[in-house]
């Protein structure tokens, strides 16, 4: 496999959408939804043009819209690694990545709601913080940027604590990860080659 590569495949209003196998990616149905921007980490030895049924050079992605009230802030909705590239990193990568190109757009602020510890970790090793609210659907909204303090990283993991249905390893993960603090937030320049489209 080359280099991964990151790019910004559309906004909002361009429609952009992907077609992910449902059995290798999380959410796959989400993204050929044409009213969300969408930004991915693809490996570039794969042809996107070589006909197949998915976009099979994709290994990340991240659907995103503008927040309805706030024209200032941008909400990453989905993010998704494929199965076999999960734990490399991708996920954060493509965040911050994410970040930085609203940023340049012109956004002030951006939001995503999380739902689980993991999720919540990955967000904190790509700059985000918890900012002490959570949605109706009992997810954790971060932001970057955002209180990146060592009490509110813990107030979010116990929020995630206090939830009945967590399983052994997700309370295991969230005392390990209560025990020592914020992670440390990726180096910019490890983010792979940029491109947007």
């Amino acid at each position: 496999m080359s280099d991964p590569e990151l790019a910004v495949l559309g906004w909002p209003a361009d429609g952009p959408t992907l077609r992910l196998d449902h059995r290798r990616f999380s959410y796959a149905g989400k993204f050929v939804m044409s009213s969300t921007g969408k930004a991915v980490v693809r490996d570039e030895s794969f042809d996107p043009d070589a006909g197949d049924e998915y976009d099979d050079h994709v290994l990340a992605a991240v659907a995103f819209n503008e927040d309805r009230t706030d024209p200032d802030t941008l909400w990453l909705r989905y993010v998704t690694v494929r199965e076999d590239h999960r734990g490399e990193g991708l996920g954060p990568r493509l965040v911050r990545f994410a970040d930085d190109r609203a940023r340049e757009r012109g956004y002030e602020r951006v939001r995503i709601a999380v739902n689980n510890p993991y999720s919540y970790e990955a967000l904190y090793r790509a700059g985000f913080g918890f900012t002490g609210d959570e949605t109706g659907i009992a997810e954790l909204v971060l932001e970057r940027p955002g209180d990146r303090s060592t009490d509110r990283y813990r107030a979010g993991l116990d929020a995630f604590a206090e939830r009945e249905d967590l399983s052994a390893a997700e309370r295991e993960f969230v005392a390990e990860k209560r025990e020592r603090g914020p992670p440390a937030t990726l180096d910019d320049g490890a983010a792979g080659t940029d491109r947007q489209d």
